[in-house]
């Protein structure tokens, strides 16, 4: 092609370009629109009206709300987190959504978020490719066995969220960015996005793995609707009842009073078992309880056997039974029963009924029933856990110890369970009462922690508590024995407690040549405080650790039986030091001794003018 022929060619582009107006390009920063559809929210909350909250808790609704819009976002694209220029665009569209339903609320100011936080997640994964590389197939399968269902009910909720707390405790423990869609909230926005068949908007997946309720609007209304048709038939009732007094029915109310009168009490005794009843039932339909007879619950235990018995309680004994199909149980008689503390307890023994753990005593059932001889009886059926607890290992036989492989298992289950407790249970609980009795060891010395939830069932006045609040002297953290100030941390200080134990081979209060007590905390605070932690490891141990691995669980036993209640770290950060190479923080100073300078305690907070403990070297709070 020839010269001119080129030039000509060109000069023909040039015209048609001139004819079209130019689009420029895209550059990799500049801001595009926000993938992620907020519109869902709307959908399932349809009515903007709504009661006021604080701002802690809007925050975290608002919080929660972003992680279900951004589960959706990933089942369409299997991407986490949208792309890091469309985040302003994102805060933009949620905020736009939200002031519909919380008038002059800004997001990111008032909840701290920064803007950046949205497009970035944990430990660098992105995309579910990323997520099912980091985490083993097995893993994802097991995840889809406990989650694939409809999670409205307690039970299969309970599964779901185990299995997701266990993932996030093995395979995701590094740093996340921000707290958007940190590591702690991966497990749950995959598992609704790909292990729920029904997806993150479903009202049971939305309310199991991101603790929003969108069912209780039209409940409401049914309410309403029941209230109307309550008013309606009293009203109807009431007419008639004037229309018969009018026809002269008086005459013969009046006879039949007196036989009325006891008719109705012998009534309400009954209602108040079918009621108590209707709601067991309702229990057992949601769980796998068993509603056993009060017959049935003799047989197992012969009668009530003093040979069956293999504790005794504040609560009352519990007793190891055999039931009809050969399977071992152990059975907890409550005493001091009477029929108007029932309604509590259907309430408690739903709660235990939906908690399942790997390191929990499960529940299998109860029986409550009414007899002329035993009088009003309550039973709750547990699983039987064959090889003893703790206390029997650590202080029975001097001569078979525990090997530090076992003791450090153990360390390890029992924090799990506690974490799952605290924060993978729904609602949450608190245990009250951790001590070396209640850690349970199955045949393979894998522990299980007992007796959660049953605190609520003590009768008032029972003199098995060593201090004013529900736990045992030693193992009770201070501020809840001085001041009833009960939060998660007081378990933390009973699980230190007990890991001192379990270190140490010594018990929670030590009692001196002088008969003195004092407290495994403070011996072990001055051994560390002396740079002798090792000392503080119990001698001729069996198969002992590395010094490294040993110093580290006797400074984490150390920190979590802080006296300051915020000084100590929650059940989650304990878990992830005791299983990672994560480093223990720096310990605190401790203010005074607990036990022998107790009311010195209590005229320095006094004095002080707070609430809170302090000591001369200052206030070192923990930070995961």
């Amino acid at each position: 092609m020839s010269f001119s022929a080129l030039f000509l060619v060109a000069v023909r582009a040039l015209l048609l370009l001139s004819l079209f107006p130019s689009t420029p390009l895209s550059q990799p920063g500049a801001a595009v629109s926000c993938p992620l559809n907020f519109t869902i929210l709307r959908q399932l909350a349809p009515n903007p009206s709504r009661p006021s909250l604080d701002v802690a808790t809007e925050c975290r609704y608002i919080l929660q709300s972003l992680r279900l819009v951004e589960s959706s976002y990933l089942r369409l694209t299997g991407s986490f987190v949208p792309p890091p220029n469309s985040s302003e665009s994102c805060w933009s569209d949620y905020q736009a959504l939200i002031k519909d339903y919380i008038p002059n609320f800004d997001i990111r100011s008032s909840c701290g978020f920064q803007t950046g936080w949205i497009s970035q997640g944990c430990m660098g994964i992105t995309t579910r490719a990323q997520f099912e590389a980091a985490v083993p197939a097995s893993v994802v399968n097991d995840i889809v066995e406990n989650c694939n269902q409809s999670l409205l009910s307690g039970s299969p909720c309970a599964s779901c969220t185990t299995s997701l707390s266990n993932l996030r405790a093995l395979y995701l423990t590094g740093n996340s960015t921000g707290n958007v869609s940190d590591c702690t909230a991966y497990p749950f926005i995959y598992a609704a996005a790909f292990a729920n068949q029904l997806g993150p908007t479903d009202v049971g997946t939305a309310k199991c793995l991101f603790s929003l309720d969108f069912t209780s609007q039209s409940s409401g209304k049914k309410r309403a609707r029941r209230k109307r048709i309550v008013v309606l038939a009293s009203l109807i009732g009431s007419g008639f009842g004037v229309l018969v007094l009018i026809s002269g029915a008086w005459v013969l109310w009046h006879r039949r009073k007196d036989y009325e009168d006891r008719r109705r009490k012998e009534e309400a005794a009954k209602d108040r078992e079918r009621g108590l009843g209707s709601a067991l039932e309702s229990i057992s339909g949601s769980t796998n309880l068993i509603k056993f007879t009060f017959e049935e619950i003799k047989k197992a235990t012969r009668n009530f056997s003093r040979d069956s018995i293999i504790g005794r309680g504040g609560y009352g004994n519990v007793y190891r039974g055999v039931l009809l199909d050969g399977t071992e149980v152990a059975l907890k008689r409550f005493k001091n029963c009477s029929a108007s503390g029932d309604a509590s307890f259907a309430h408690e023994v739903e709660v235990i009924a939906s908690v399942r753990h790997v390191n929990l005593v499960a529940l299998r059932g109860y029986c409550i029933a009414s007899t002329p001889y035993e009088g009003h009886q309550r039973i709750i059926v547990c699983d039987l856990v064959k090889n003893g607890s703790l206390y029997d290992h650590l202080f029975g036989s001097p001569d078979n110890k525990l090997s530090w492989p076992l003791r450090q298992n153990i360390a390890l289950g029992t924090a799990r369970g506690l974490a799952y407790l605290h924060y993978g249970a729904q609602p949450a609980i608190i245990h009250r009462d951790i001590k070396a009795n209640n850690i349970l060891l199955d045949e393979m010395f894998e522990a299980k922690v007992a007796d959660f939830g049953l605190a609520k069932f003590t009768p008032e006045g029972m003199t098995h508590l060593s201090t004013r609040v529900a736990g045992t002297m030693g193992y009770v953290a201070p501020e809840y024995a001085l001041y009833g100030q009960l939060t998660e941390r007081s378990d933390v200080y009973s699980f230190g407690v007990v890991l001192l134990e379990l270190l140490s081979g010594k018990k929670a209060l030590l009692v001196s040549d002088e008969s003195q007590p004092s407290l495994v905390t403070d011996w072990a605070w001055s051994l560390v405080r002396e740079g002798r932690a090792l000392d503080v490891i119990e001698d001729n141990m069996p198969e002992k650790g590395t010094p490294e691995v040993l110093e580290k669980y006797v400074l984490v036993a150390v920190l979590c039986s802080h006296p300051q209640l915020y000084a100590r770290p929650t059940m989650d950060q304990v878990v992830k030091m005791l299983e990672t190479d994560l480093s223990v923080p720096s310990i605190p100073e401790r203010p005074i001794p607990l036990v022998a300078d107790i009311d010195d305690i209590e005229r320095s907070v006094s004095s002080s003018g707070s609430g809170q403990l302090s000591s001369s070297a200052g206030f070192h709070q923990y930070h995961g």
